[in-house]
């Protein structure tokens, strides 16, 4: 089965989506930290002031025609819904260039007007989770990176969280960093979080883009940068210079 196939198709517009699972806590499947939204209760990470900081941030970064086209495009996806997306969506650099996005660390304009269409969508909840898996899932590098800078500003609770997981398995590094942000923050399970910080450690991703790592981190993941340490040493490869962050040594 293909990896596209695995994350799944865009929902129909006759039947509702299905809802990804979210594991219980159990004795292997730690809680999520800090504590994930209740079933049913799909707000988004971000409240309103970062989402207007965004808009402001991607206004002035934006010549006035980008700016109109922009608003155009917006207005398309309010009113069409999920149909509207399909040629801005990808076309984002072509339209908007590859600039970054002043002010906003591991950003680009196009990370900005990704996240400005897929919050302008008419959805919610696990409708909405299931449209940014499917443009995660048939998107180049870019396109995923920018749903994964996205899943914050939407409102989707913890319906999205496969998207992340998808991202710390890639092992790439790019996504490895979009991944570890405030959305994992708040609703990846304490066990996926401990070993994507260990898969940022690996891959070279600086561990200031974890986010809320200082609340997070604790001794289990402190035993495995330990270990990781020990292999890398054993190997005669460099050891992070950050990896005092979760070690405390």
């Amino acid at each position: 089965m293909s990896r596209r196939m695995r994350l799944g198709a865009p929902p129909s517009h006759g039947a509702s989506p299905p809802a990804l699972a979210r594991p219980e806590p159990t004795a292997t499947t730690p809680r999520a930290y800090p504590e994930p939204a209740r079933a049913g209760h799909f707000a988004a990470v971000h409240g309103e002031l970062i989402r207007r900081t965004l808009r402001e941030r991607l206004s002035c970064a934006l010549p006035e025609q980008a700016r109109h086209h922009l608003d155009a495009d917006l207005r398309a996806v309010a009113e069409r819904g999920a149909d509207a997306l399909d040629e801005p969506f990808p076309a984002a650099e072509r339209r908007y260039g590859r600039t970054p996005l002043p002010g906003w660390a591991g950003w680009s304009v196009p990370d900005a007007v990704r996240t400005r269409l897929l919050s302008a969508l008419p959805l919610t909840g696990t409708a909405l989770a299931d449209r940014a898996r499917w443009l995660y899932a048939r998107g180049g590098a870019a396109e995923r990176k920018s749903v994964l800078l996205a899943l914050p500003f939407l409102p989707v609770g913890a319906a999205a969280v496969g998207i992340v997981r998808d991202a710390v398995r890639s092992e790439d590094a790019r996504l490895l960093a979009a991944a570890l942000g405030p959305y994992a923050g708040r609703h990846l399970d304490q066990e996926s979080w401990r070993r994507a910080v260990v898969s940022c450690l690996a891959t070279g991703v600086p561990l200031i883009r974890v986010d809320v790592l200082a609340d997070r981190h604790d001794r289990e993941l402190a035993l495995l940068a330990q270990e990781f340490a020990e292999r890398r040493r054993a190997a005669r490869r460099p050891v992070p210079d950050d990896l005092w962050l979760v070690t405390g040594s």
